[in-house]
């Protein structure tokens, strides 16, 4: 089993947010690949301090108990590209509004796509694709 300081040294996703007052306030951190690592502090250096003290000791015990301690993806394990498949109906869509925004059909789903999972991005072009009441 690797060691301590290897599982320290790896780039965990982190999440972050402000806590409302009625939820005591300050900033809550979590660290998602590691069910139940999380912890909170006033301030946003504070929190992310405690968050890193609580993944040493989740760590420790998940090394403690012979578990496995789950690691971080690389984006090197992804090309960038994939296929999908999706109704006809959904296709023309698509790249009727990629074409009333002057984009490709690729730039279009990918800007969809980015703002769906909450990525700030902008299009080659500098355009910001309208919206019309459509949903996608």
């Amino acid at each position: 089993m690797k060691e301590l300081e290897f599982y320290m040294n790896l780039d965990y996703e982190i999440k972050i947010r402000k806590l409302a007052e009625d939820e005591g306030s300050g900033w809550f951190a979590q660290i998602p690949l590691l069910p139940g690592c999380m912890s909170d502090g006033g301030t946003v250096d504070e929190c992310l301090v405690n968050l890193e003290d609580a993944k040493k000791g989740w760590i420790e015990a998940c090394i403690e108990l012979g578990r496995e301690v789950p690691e971080p993806s690389k984006t090197t394990d992804f090309s960038g590209q994939l296929r999908v498949r999706m109704p006809k109906s959904l296709h023309q869509a698509l790249s009727e509004r990629a074409k009333e925004e002057n984009i490709s059909l690729n730039q279009f789903i990918l800007y969809q796509l980015s703002r769906g999972i909450g990525y700030k991005v902008s299009l080659p072009n500098g355009v910001v694709p309208s919206h019309n009441g459509k949903q996608f």
